[in-house]
Order: C-alpha cells, then structure tokens, then sequence
C-alpha cells in the first residue's frame, strides 16, 4: 500500500489550492479530497499513511474524481489497489494528432476508425475509393452482414480471418466489443472462424477491391495507432506507375472534371451545451 500512498499524496500535493491562496503547504487538503471523494477524512488520512483497509472500486472511482486524475493516471490509481482498470468507452470524436496526420494526407487515400471498426473520418480520395462510407458505418458489419462482393471471392477467406483475430485481440482489451462479436455470430463464415481462436492485431495488409468504375484495385495497407488506443489511421497506398495507380489517377481525374469530387468527412465534436 505504500505506493497508493504515495501517490495519492503526490496527485493531492500537485493540485491548485482551493480559497486562501497564502498556504504554506502544497496542494489540496485531505478534507477537500475526502468531501469530494465521498469518503471520511479518517479514511482517507489512513489511505495516504498507508494503515487504510484496502479501497473498494467504488472508492477508487471517487478518489480519482476528487484528485483529477486524467486516464493515464486512474489506470495507475486502479492497478496500485489490485484492481481491474476500468474500460474506457470508445470516443466518437477523433483525437487532435490523428486528425492532424488526416489533414496531411488530404491527396491520398486514408481513413479513420475504431478498434470496432466503426468509421469515424475520412479523406476525399478515400470516399472516391469506396462509394459506401457514410457516418456510422461499421466496416466488420459491411463486410460479414451485407457485403456487396467488392473482395474477389477467392480472397474473402483470408480476408475474413484478419479481421476476426483483431476483433478478438480487441476483445481482449476491451469487453465492450461483446455485444458486437454476438451480433456477427449471425454469419456462418464469422461463427466458424470465431471458433478458431486466431489472435492478430491488424498492422498492415495487401488488400484487393473492386471499384464499380475503376475496376480492380490493389493497395498496400498501413494501420497506424497503438493497440491500446480505441482509434486507428488506415492508408491505402497503390506504387507509382502501378495499373491501379494509373486507374486511380483517371478516376481522380474524370471525378475532378465532372466536379463530383467527394469531400473530406469528420465528425463535429459536440459541446456540453448543445448535447
């Protein structure tokens, strides 16, 4: 318990003093933590001398609010305890640095998702690529409840089995992907390889479509993104003087002179006060 003390101590002391500005000790009372934590200044005290009873996962969701702990720091507080770190839910919004790197490649073919295989933003020759993205598309629905035969059939296989070990890589980290996994039971194809226990984070892969006006594309595929992290930056890239580095660019072209060229998409953060 000795290092939940002293980093329960550590947060507290760090934090801007509440009313009288002249204190001469850093940081927050203890009362002011144990108040906002929902606990006595007794047990509280004993937590930070390191003589408390072992905190409740109820308690430990207190502390970190009344210490402001931000995700990094909660998972901390909860591993010290020996408790579960608790899951975070997925978010909607897509985080500063990726969208940055979309923003850098406008001109090529990139898109953003969840680790569920929700798509969240995308770039204009991305749309172009695949005419199906919408807002709230699930990819791994698309591809096992109402797949349209864009993969050549005989590299569905394959296909599939990627995406089935990332979700279950995914569930590992994050049981909220349950309700998922038992929507796609649904398929045969998903049931039968869901069986087979294969375990595989996505990092990159060689992948073929077919476009209804470009015909057969093939790209190489970059996921960049920490397992850990709920949002993944898919690139496709084709090489230069490639057949499909040469369709795209006819298609780009015809897209642009015709003036039908797709947008970029991302989704508006929502503020508390329009929510």
């Amino acid at each position: 318990m000795r290092e939940l003390a002293g980093f329960l101590r550590s947060r507290r002391e760090r934090m801007a003093p509440i009313g009288d500005g002249r204190r001469r000790t850093p940081g927050r009372r203890r009362e002011e933590i144990a108040a906002a934590a929902g606990v006595s200044i007794d047990y509280y005290t004993r937590l930070e001398q390191a003589r408390g009873p072992h905190p409740s996962v109820s308690v430990l969701h207190g502390i970190a609010r009344a210490l402001e702990l931000n995700a990094d720091e909660r998972a901390h507080l909860f591993r010290l305890a020996g408790e579960a770190v608790p899951e975070e839910p997925a978010s909607r919004e897509v985080r500063p640095g990726v969208q940055l790197l979309l923003d850098r490649l406008r001109d090529d073919i990139a898109l953003v998702m969840t680790d569920l295989g929700d798509v969240l933003a995308w770039t204009p020759r991305a749309a172009l690529v695949h005419p199906g993205l919408r807002p709230g598309l699930n990819l791994l629905r698309a591809f096992f409840l109402t797949e349209s035969g864009r993969i050549p059939e005989e590299e569905r296989e394959d296909a599939a089995r990627a995406h089935v070990a990332d979700l279950r890589a995914t569930l590992a980290r994050r049981p909220a992907a349950q309700p998922l996994v038992d929507e796609l039971m649904a398929s045969p194809l998903f049931a039968r390889l869901w069986a087979e226990h294969d375990v595989a984070v996505r990092r990159s892969d060689r992948k073929r479509i077919r476009h209804p006006v470009a015909g057969l594309l093939e790209f190489d595929c970059e996921v960049l993104g920490a397992p850990e992290h709920d949002q993944r930056l898919v690139i496709h890239t084709a090489p230069e003087g490639s057949v499909t580095a040469r369709r795209l660019a006819l298609l780009v072209s015809a897209e642009e002179a015709a003036g039908r060229m797709p947008e970029p998409w991302t989704p508006v953060p929502v503020s508390p006060s329009s929510a």
